[in-house]
């Protein structure tokens, strides 16, 4: 697994439109309340967690972004690992999350 900062993801995002998959993998009302604009909410404690991201990345060798809500969030580091045990190739965690994101990009 490997750790993104934002400006990583600003990058992936904006400048080489890369093709990956933003994961938040909060609770479904974290998510309402606030998100990434690109991304999408598979919680990371769903009992399909691994089998939703293998469907909506289209496979395990998508680049595969997961992020919660800040630096102090367990939650992306243990959808990562989950992804990599499930044999994902491509796995990164921006650590700084919504709170991170959402300072810079109003």
């Amino acid at each position: 697994m490997k750790a993104i900062t934002r400006e990583d993801l600003e990058r992936m995002n904006e400048t080489q439109k890369e093709d990956f998959v933003l994961i938040n993998v909060l609770p479904r009302e974290e998510f309402k309340k606030e998100h990434i604009r690109t991304s999408i909410n598979v919680p990371e404690d769903s009992d399909d967690f691994v089998e939703t991201v293998e469907k909506v990345a289209g496979g395990k060798d998508r680049e595969v972004v997961v992020y919660c809500a800040n630096f102090d969030c367990p939650a992306s580091p243990e959808a990562a690992k989950k992804l990599e045990k499930a044999g994902f190739r491509h796995v990164l965690d921006y650590e700084g999350g919504t709170e991170d994101w959402m300072k810079h990009h109003h």
